[in-house]
């Protein structure tokens, strides 16, 4: 990845972690008549290469602004974001154009592709903005990428001689012209039919089988499925996947009004997070670590009668049922636990609007504690 000044070109070394996007602490102010309007709150996101990840939320939830600081085409109002060892965030202007040009591939839901020329031409232009290959080369590339996603023979049509199946394959063919480890693609298939959707996400997964990381801002359930991981986006805040996955029967307004009451605990090892006869406040989901749940026998001795992990949750029986706690659970004698806390007043408002989700809490508690 390079930064261009009037001097040089600064050279990033990639990222040591196996995380290609990381985004830490980031803020997203903008200055309405009516006041600071924050778009996003304290996001922290860790993206793998290789990985294929739907971007889910509604209109309006922050989900437009947070692949804009990805893609480097907005700016946090603080935090960083660094995509393969580069701090997008310190980029200047001109840097950041030539930086997206050759890392991120960006495919539209309207394809944008320049009507007047060929689709073997739209292929071609990225390369000869990022200056790489020779014209000979460019062109060979070109209708190498355009016979992958099976167009060779459509290389001279323009784009509205073509379906909008071909349109988008066409403009996936451009995002990988100057062959960058990240594809980014917003509503992919919004503007497709379910056939020509259908080929797309198996376009897709082709392309992250070959070692490509894809981010996909969706709003259709049957794509985001398809994809290794969904980052849910509500209220400015990505929802914890262990939270999304252990409130999994909420919706996204629900969803949302947990993320922005949850709050982050760590414990030591060995150490109490509640204990038997204790009063019930809070209802935990476990995102690091493991926990013992313990019932206290005769004569003060401890049973272990359960061991929870990652994902997986507890406090939700005293919560459903009422009465006090019915057994002591600490973490683990040999690590830390971390775990997201939601208070009782919250709990208890997301079960009151959201039945599925109070049965599924009861199933598994049921399951715990026989009635």
């Amino acid at each position: 990845m390079s930064e261009v000044t009037s001097a040089a070109v600064r050279i990033y070394p990639p990222a040591v972690d196996g995380a290609l996007i990381r985004l830490d602490g980031v803020v997203k102010r903008y200055d309405t008549p009516a006041g600071s309007l924050a778009a996003l709150r304290n996001v922290s996101l860790e993206i793998g290469n290789g990985e294929f990840v739907a971007v889910i939320g509604k209109s309006g939830s922050g989900k437009t602004t947070l692949v804009n600081m990805i893609t480097g085409i907005d700016r946090p109002s603080s935090g960083g974001v660094w995509i393969d060892g580069t701090p997008v965030h310190e980029l200047g202007e001109g840097a950041i154009a030539q930086w997206r040009g050759r890392t991120i591939g960006v495919v539209f839901q309207f394809f944008q592709l320049l009507p007047t020329i060929s689709l073997l031409d739209n292929v071609v232009l990225p390369m000869e903005f990022g200056r790489l290959w020779t014209p000979r080369e460019r062109r060979e590339r070109a209708l190498e990428l355009l016979d992958r996603v099976g167009l060779a023979d459509r290389a001279q049509k323009l784009p509205a001689a073509v379906s909008g199946g071909e349109q988008q394959r066409a403009a996936i063919a451009r995002a990988l012209a100057n062959d960058p480890p990240l594809l980014v693609a917003d509503e992919p298939t919004g503007n497709l039919d379910s056939a020509n959707a259908a080929a797309i996400i198996e376009l897709f997964e082709q392309l992250v089988a070959g070692g490509k990381t894809i981010l996909i801002v969706t709003h259709d359930n049957d794509l985001a499925a398809r994809g290794t991981r969904t980052v849910v986006v509500a209220d400015g805040l990505v929802v914890n996947e262990y939270v999304r996955r252990a409130l999994s029967k909420l919706d996204l307004d629900q969803l949302g009004l947990a993320a922005a009451h949850l709050r982050r605990e760590t414990y030591p090892a060995g150490s109490v997070v509640i204990r038997q006869g204790d009063p019930a406040r809070d209802f935990y989901i476990i995102t690091a670590g493991v926990v013992e749940v313990l019932l206290e026998q005769p004569g003060g001795s401890e049973l272990v009668v359960n061991r929870l992990g990652r994902g997986e949750y507890f406090g939700e029986i005293a919560l459903l049922r009422g009465g006090t706690r019915r057994n002591t659970v600490r973490a683990a004698p040999d690590a830390p636990v971390e775990v997201m806390a939601l208070d009782r007043e919250t709990f208890d408002r997301l079960m009151a609007e959201s039945e599925p989700a109070r049965q599924e809490l009861r199933r598994v508690a049921e399951a715990r504690v026989p009635a």
